[in-house]
């Protein structure tokens, strides 16, 4: 399960920035996960414009579609589809 979530976060990572992954300090695995997660939602959501707005979104949903409503990465990524919402709504309205 790790494994595949730092699959998906170091893949969504180099996508989206040409910087190095960030380095963790030394620690627990799934903290240190956790953390870069957190690194890459706020990565994608601040990169967002208007027109990416939906695709960022769907990508950070694909982290944490699967985990409880208690999870940090996931209550991050609500947060951040809230402010995707309205910078999309703010698209709509300039195209009419």
């Amino acid at each position: 399960m790790l494994r595949n979530r730092l699959v998906l976060a170091t893949t969504m990572w180099r996508e989206a920035t040409a910087e190095p992954l960030p380095k963790m300090p030394p620690g627990n695995p799934v903290e240190q996960l956790q953390a870069f997660e957190l690194k890459l939602v706020d990565l994608l959501c601040s990169q967002a414009t208007p027109q990416t707005a939906r695709d960022v979104a769907d990508k950070t949903w694909d982290l944490v579609h699967d985990r409880g409503d208690d999870d940090p990465v996931k209550r991050r990524v609500v947060e951040c589809h809230e402010a995707l919402a309205r910078l999309s709504a703010r698209s709509g309205e300039s195209q009419a």
